[in-house]
């Protein structure tokens, strides 16, 4: 089992900048295998989609709507992904959840509110 704890969240206005992070924690086993960690996200109404995702050797993957304005890190020592995220928008509003992958299995945060304001 991974259980993940998501942090940053909160109210920002257009244009703003807002950093999420998310730990990891469990058995060291599960852990050491742990390879993609990620953001999605999820919005009112609409599904859950990808906005990025990293790998434990470093390899990166952005949603369009993202590309160049979020950036995603990992801290393998400490188990720990985050979003660095400017020039936010109204539409990236959303409940932003972080992902991980053991194996086939994936886990999720609870996930933190992220209201950007016009």
């Amino acid at each position: 089992q991974v259980q993940l704890v998501e942090s940053g969240g909160g109210l920002v206005q257009a244009g703003g900048s807002l950093r999420l992070s998310c730990a990891a924690s469990g058995s060291g086993f599960i852990l050491n295998t742990m390879n993609t960690m990620g953001w999605y996200r999820q919005a009112p109404g609409k599904q859950r989609e990808l906005v990025a995702t990293i790998t434990r050797g470093g390899t990166r993957n952005y949603a369009d709507s993202v590309k160049g304005r979020f950036t995603i890190s990992r801290d393998n020592a400490k188990n720990t992904v985050y979003l660095q995220m400017s020039s936010l928008k109204p539409e990236d509003t959303a409940v932003y959840y972080c992902n991980a992958r053991v194996a086939i299995t994936n886990y999720w945060g609870q996930g933190t509110q992220v209201t950007v304001s016009s």
